[in-house]
């Protein structure tokens, strides 16, 4: 009797943990940030304090129903990242997952340092290029020389295999690879799976179709840096060539619903107005069945 009743306790703890395994929205804005540096225009100095407070870069955090959790990006808002899996009962940094070498991915690994943090062997995992580089140019390599971090291989296409059966596999795309190759990743959890690629050159220069991928997933964080073209009147548009929002819509538009549904966009210009969650942007991408990322939104693995 009392051997059934452990049984059944240990099938509950189990099935209780798989069913916390979750993705948080930590950051959705691209590497520079909102308000941006030297912008002068009303979508950056006319913000409020609540819309800068919710305007952060990039991340995302895994957590499993334990005080671990893990970080995909490391970015310049890392602190107040990581203060928001500490309120939700997530006190331990078990690892960050890189995507690439562009400051809003990346620039968050100097508050591990002894500047800041001091922190002891956190996890890295990044792919070879950004190893290298990591390990051989400072002020990076001084957080593996003193171990406030410890360098994790990631190899194409090879899962990554974490606590509570979650998968994590990069994949390389591309995208402008000055220091480092850029990857997304598929999340495998113990029920769903998920997609983050924030960043990626046109759709058309990736083997893959998009469209396939979504349907595959069960969630899909995908690279919004611009809505259209009239955004970028400020620099050469072949320096950045991202997919506008409006062409990966077109390109999307024979999805059926339950696939749209899957889309969260993902890493905006401080000059997209999909930021601003009452845009006729943002209720164009969710007329047509998508929608747009928001600091919070919490997703079941």
């Amino acid at each position: 009797m009392l051997q059934n009743l452990f049984i059944v306790l240990l099938i509950f703890c189990a099935s209780n943990l798989q069913a916390q395994a979750k993705l948080v929205v930590l950051g959705t804005v691209q590497d520079g940030g909102s308000p941006h540096i030297m912008c002068l225009k009303s979508c950056c100095t006319n913000l409020s304090s609540e819309e800068k407070a919710a305007r952060q870069v990039t991340a995302l955090g895994l957590s499993f129903g334990t005080t671990d959790y893990y970080l995909f990006e490391a970015s310049p808002n890392i602190t107040l990242q990581m203060q928001q899996m500490h309120a939700l009962g997530h006190l331990n940094l078990a690892g960050i997952f890189l995507t690439h070498a562009h400051i809003g991915h990346y620039m968050g690994l100097l508050y591990l340092g002894r500047e800041a943090w001091g922190a002891n062997k956190i996890p890295v995992y990044a792919m070879p290029r950004l190893r290298t580089f990591l390990k051989e140019n400072g002020p990076w390599s001084q957080l593996v020389d003193l171990e406030n971090i410890t360098l994790q291989a990631l190899e194409n296409k090879q899962p990554q295999q974490l606590p509570q059966g979650i998968k994590v596999t990069p994949f390389v795309v591309p995208h402008r690879d000055e220091f480092s190759e850029t990857v997304g990743y598929y999340i495998a959890g113990p029920n769903k799976t998920a997609l983050f690629l924030p960043d990626i050159d046109k759709w058309n220069k990736w083997e893959k179709d998009i469209g396939e991928v979504i349907k595959a997933v069960d969630y899909a964080f995908i690279d919004a840096s611009f809505y259209d073209a009239a955004e970028i009147n400020y620099r050469p548009i072949v320096e950045i060539p991202h997919p506008f929002v409006i062409e990966t819509l077109e390109r999307l538009n024979e999805l059926e619903q339950k696939d749209r549904k899957k889309v969260f966009f993902i890493h905006m210009n401080h000059t997209n107005p999909m930021l601003d969650p009452e845009s006729e942007a943002t209720k164009r991408v969710r007329a047509l069945g998508f929608s747009v990322a928001r600091i919070g939104d919490t997703f079941s693995l």
